[in-house]
């Protein structure tokens, strides 16, 4: 292959110099946009506190993209959805490849609802059922394993009263 081709005043193989750290970067950073920062998160049950540690998305670009694309999520990480003021929320699972449990969470802390196991790469709607301010997303299986239950409360800046 001839890398002397050139456009303008450069040539293809100083593109490449050029470009190919760019796509290295990318490659290894993943495809998909990561919520830009990492908080600790603590949800009180019967069972006593859970701590999680969680990526916020706060942007509309980071809510829109969310766990989509991603492979894996170990336990005790998540990420917390900002939906501010309380309202009716709807999620889904397009694009996502790991089952999670959603856990719809009112303004005053308190778990409203709780989606357990949802279906990978679905488009069907998860409803909040209620009014939510934030929704926790964390592997499928947590809520059960850690005995959490609508009524919990988190705690966490988000919300009031944490």
């Amino acid at each position: 292959m001839n890398l002397n081709w050139r456009v303008g005043r450069v040539s293809l193989r100083s593109w490449l110099r050029i470009i190919a750290p760019v796509i290295v970067l990318w490659v290894f950073t993943g495809i998909e946009a990561r919520a830009a920062s990492v908080q600790p998160l603590e949800i009180v049950t019967k069972t006593g506190v859970h701590m999680f540690s969680v990526e916020m998305a706060t942007t509309e670009q980071e809510k829109e993209t969310g766990l989509m694309y991603r492979k894996e999520l170990a336990d005790g990480k998540g990420m917390l959805f900002d939906f501010s003021p309380e309202q009716e929320v709807s999620m889904w699972m397009k694009n996502t490849y790991i089952s999670l449990d959603m856990i719809f969470i009112r303004a005053d802390g308190r778990i409203l609802r709780i989606a357990e196991n949802t279906e990978p790469l679905s488009t069907r709607i998860i409803p909040s059922n209620g009014l939510a301010k934030g929704v926790l997303e964390v592997i499928a299986g947590t809520a059960r394993k850690y005995g959490i239950e609508p009524g919990d409360r988190v705690g966490h800046p988000l919300f009031n009263g944490h």
